[in-house]
């Protein structure tokens, strides 16, 4: 490896541990019911694309989006934006699911940007954590925290302008 790739490298990994420092603070589980939340910075079309960009980025399958106020729009009621991003890295996924069928409920991960009354553009999803708890999985530690790490990466593209 070259001088200057180690270095874009080095430089690359001191940015993804600061920005999941940050994250680490800022998106926790509020309650008792998992929901991780993180503000954006950038409007929700914005996030919208700057997350799927760096989904794609990392290789990892996307599989749909769901435009919940379009859905609503069209059943003739008012939401707020919503949108449903269902993406995952079936080799991690399916670990959760081999250890307990049952976590197929929660995979794959489904990450969902909404609108609050103010205007502000959210974030959430359900850590992996309580999703662990949830189906009484104890054998894939190392999988949960590479699964929060990567949800963590991949929401940081929003939380500055």
């Amino acid at each position: 490896m070259t001088r200057r790739a180690t270095n874009r490298f080095v430089n690359f990994c001191i940015s993804l541990t600061l920005a999941l420092l940050v994250l680490s603070v800022a998106a926790r589980a509020d309650s008792d019911d998992g929901v991780v939340r993180v503000k954006s910075a950038v409007p929700m079309t914005e996030a919208i694309a700057r997350i799927k960009a760096d989904i794609a980025g990392k290789g990892i399958k996307f599989f749909m989006e769901i435009d919940q106020s379009k859905l609503a729009a069209d059943a003739g009621i008012k939401l707020r934006p919503s949108t449903l991003l269902v993406f995952g890295n079936p080799p991690l996924g399916t670990q959760f699911i081999t250890s307990n069928p049952n976590a197929g409920l929660d995979w794959p991960v489904r990450l969902l940007l909404t609108q609050d009354d103010n205007g502000d553009v959210w974030a959430v999803w359900t850590d992996f954590a309580w999703i662990a708890r949830r189906h009484n999985i104890r054998d894939r530690v190392a999988q949960f925290e590479m699964a929060t790490n990567v949800v963590g990466s991949i929401t940081s593209t929003i939380t500055a302008k």
